[in-house]
C-alpha cells in the first residue's frame, strides 16, 4: 500500500474542514503509516482570475501557509517528511507567477480545473457544464504546455475532463492519449484520485457517514472519475502513477485503504496490474 500521498489541503481553501489544523493532517496521516506528505493546497492568483469564493486560497495568506509547513517540517523530522506545494492550474499568460510559486515550494501538481474559452472567459469542469469536443482537447493541450514548460511534478486527477461529458467516444479516447503521451513524454506521475470517490461515497450529500464498504460500493456508479476507459488507454503507455488521498478532511485519511480498494475497483484489476506505481 502506498505511504505517501501528495495531495493535501488545508483550511485555508475554503471547502475544506474549516476547524482541522495543518498540524492534525499530519497526525492523523502519522497514524495511517504514512511516511512522506506534502501539502498542496489550492493555488493563490496573483492576478484573480477564478473569481469563485471558497476554491483556494488568498495570495496574502501565502507566507503564513509556507511558514506553518516549515515549522511542522522540523517539528515532525524523524516520524514523517513533509513538503510544501500547491495544486495549480496552467492558464496561458500565467507562467511567470506559477514560475514564482514552484520556486518557493517543494511541489507543485497540476489540478486543471478549468480552461478558457474561445471568449477568453473561465470555463469550468462540472458536472453541470458539458464541455465540447474542442474544448477537452484544449484541456489536454493545457496539460501539454504546463508539463513542456517543467510546471507540475504530479498530474492531480487527468480524468477530471469526465465531470463535463456524458458518455466515452472518440474524442475522450483522443484526450487520454494525448495526456498518456505527455506523461510519457516528460515522465510525470498520473493521480488516480480517491476525492470524488469519498465525496459520492462516506461523503454523501456532503453528509460524513460509516456505513460499512459493502454500502458505499453500491454508490460507485454515480462516480465520474476515477474513469475505467481512461485508465485502460493511460495502461498502455510508460507512465508512473500514483495514489491521490486529496485531503480535505481527515475522514478522507481514515479510510484511505478502503478508497484504494474502491478505486482499483472501478478501474479494474487487470488495468491496475498494468500500470506503474511510483514507489516513494
Amino acid at each position: 500500500m502506498q505511504t505517501f500521498n501528495y495531495h493535501t489541503h488545508t483550511y485555508r481553501c475554503g471547502h475544506a474542514d474549516l476547524n482541522l489544523k495543518d498540524e492534525e493532517y499530519v497526525e492523523e496521516f502519522i497514524k495511517m503509516g504514512f511516511h512522506k506528505i506534502a501539502f498542496t493546497d489550492h493555488c493563490p492568483q496573483k492576478n484573480k482570475i477564478d473569481v469563485r469564493n471558497n476554491i483556494r486560497m488568498q495570495y496574502s495568506q501565502r507566507k503564513e501557509y509556507l511558514e506553518s509547513i516549515r515549522q511542522l517540517k522540523e517539528k515532525y523530522k524523524g516520524k514523517i517528511q513533509i513538503e510544501s506545494g500547491y495544486e495549480v492550474e496552467y492558464l496561458p499568460g500565467e507562467e511567470e507567477n506559477i514560475k514564482e510559486l514552484k520556486e518557493e515550494t517543494d511541489k507543485l501538481i497540476l489540478g486543471q480545473h478549468f480552461i478558457y474559452d474561445d471568449n477568453k472567459e473561465l470555463k469550468i469542469l462540472n458536472s453541470r457544464i458539458t464541455f465540447s469536443d474542442e474544448e477537452i482537447i484544449r484541456y489536454a493541450e493545457y496539460i501539454e504546455t504546463a508539463s513542456s514548460l517543467g510546471i507540475p511534478d504530479v498530474i492531480a486527477h487527468p480524468d477530471i475532463y469526465m465531470l463535463s461529458r456524458r458518455n466515452f467516444g472518440e474524442p475522450e479516447k483522443i484526450v487520454a492519449n494525448m495526456i498518456g503521451k505527455t506523461a510519457e513524454k516528460y515522465n510525470i506521475p498520473l493521480e488516480i484520485n480517491l476525492c470524488r470517490i469519498f465525496n459520492k461515497t462516506y461523503f454523501e450529500n456532503k453528509q460524513l457517514n460509516h456505513q460499512p464498504i459493502e454500502e458505499q460500493r453500491k454508490k460507485l456508479i454515480n462516480v465520474e472519475y476515477p474513469y475505467r476507459d481512461f485508465w485502460e488507454i493511460v495502461a498502455q503507455y510508460k507512465v508512473t502513477v500514483l495514489y491521490g488521498v486529496d485531503a480535505h478532511f481527515k475522514e478522507q485519511i481514515q479510510r484511505y485503504q478502503e478508497l484504494v480498494q474502491l478505486a482499483n475497483e472501478i478501474i479494474g484489476e487487470e488495468t491496475i496490474e498494468k500500470l506503474h506505481f511510483v514507489e516513494k
